[in-house]
């Protein structure tokens, strides 16, 4: 799969955003009294861990001209993320979010701003043509301009031979209407992306409790030949397109420190083996350890460990 000419391994497009994560464990906001500050946004998230596991990582997105963009431009440089694609707004502030802290899908309030500021001429044609992975969010897809953006470029590199990828992260208080969230996220698939979702994801988007082969289904007549549904602590299905199933069992953890980012550890393992050419189900594995490791520790991944070793 890996091309000579790509040197860029992934390339993230979306938002990356300053998140307020709750001290206090299990509680929602409302009971929340202080919080830590973490970078956060689920393309930076991709982005920094493929990084540090020592990928040539891109992000390209937009933040406001200001404090917690500073801080956000020295967190991706300081693992080596590429941020020359940041594009700096002087008008908006940098984006940020308040989360809850808890062993599951977390509460959150957004404070969108400059985070969807993303235009066309950030990302060229000689990028995509040096990319292997496009990688991108329903939460990037969700505003315009970057849902016209990201669609427009996500069909460049489709057609220049990118792999495309999408975590379906929807959520219902970023989406005007759930027609337009369905119908954009159909507009992505039919560049048959990897397509990263979970249980939590497809209650929100589909408002019922569906059958996991119905999901499957669902994106698979959309033109997706590899879907990936993750289950929590249940661990994770995938359906290949015209194949069978693979499910494996989570890693189990003693004590879960914090959930936020677990999904995004998970998807940067599963590109991670997948750029390394490693078989579907060895990726599957690479992406369950990845995220074993986030859920042990509040924010991002420790520092003060050798990420791939752990992994290999």
């Amino acid at each position: 799969m890996k091309n000579i000419n790509k040197d860029i391994d992934i390339l993230c497009v979306g938002e990356v955003l300053v998140d307020f994560i709750g001290h206090q464990t299990g509680v929602l906001i409302n009971n929340t009294r202080d919080y830590h500050r973490y970078l956060g946004g689920s393309p930076a998230n991709v982005s920094m861990n493929s990084a540090r596991l020592g990928l040539k990582s891109v992000m390209v997105a937009t933040v406001g001209n200001d404090g917690f963009g500073d801080y956000i431009f020295k967190r991706l440089e300081g693992v080596g993320v590429v941020t020359s694609y940041i594009r700096k707004l002087e008008k908006k502030p940098t984006s940020v979010i308040f989360v809850s802290r808890t062993d599951g899908t977390p509460d959150f309030i957004p404070f969108r701003e400059a985070d969807y500021f993303i235009i066309e001429n950030q990302i060229s044609k000689e990028l995509l043509l040096k990319t292997n992975i496009f990688h991108t969010t329903c939460f990037a897809l969700s505003k315009q301009p970057a849902q016209l953006t990201i669609l427009e470029k996500a069909r460049e590199a489709f057609n220049s031979g990118c792999k495309l990828s999408i975590d379906v992260n929807y959520a219902k208080k970023l989406w005007g209407s759930q027609e337009e969230a369905i119908e954009v996220i159909k507009a992505y698939c039919k560049f048959n992306p990897l397509v990263k979702i979970s249980e939590d994801d497809m209650l929100r988007l589909f408002e019922q409790k569906i059958p996991h082969e119905d999901i499957f289904d669902f994106f698979h007549s959309e033109g997706v030949d590899t879907v990936c549904l993750t289950l929590g602590s249940k661990g994770v299905k995938l359906s290949q397109k015209g194949g069978g199933i693979i499910q494996l069992p989570a890693i189990q953890i003693d004590v879960v420190q914090d959930a936020t980012g677990a999904g995004d550890a998970f998807w940067s393992g599963f590109l991670f083996a997948y750029i390394k050419e490693k078989p579907i189900e060895e990726c599957l594995k690479v992406a369950l350890k990845l995220a074993a490791l986030k859920l042990q520790n509040v924010g991002r991944l420790p520092d003060n460990i050798n990420i791939l070793s752990e992994l290999l």
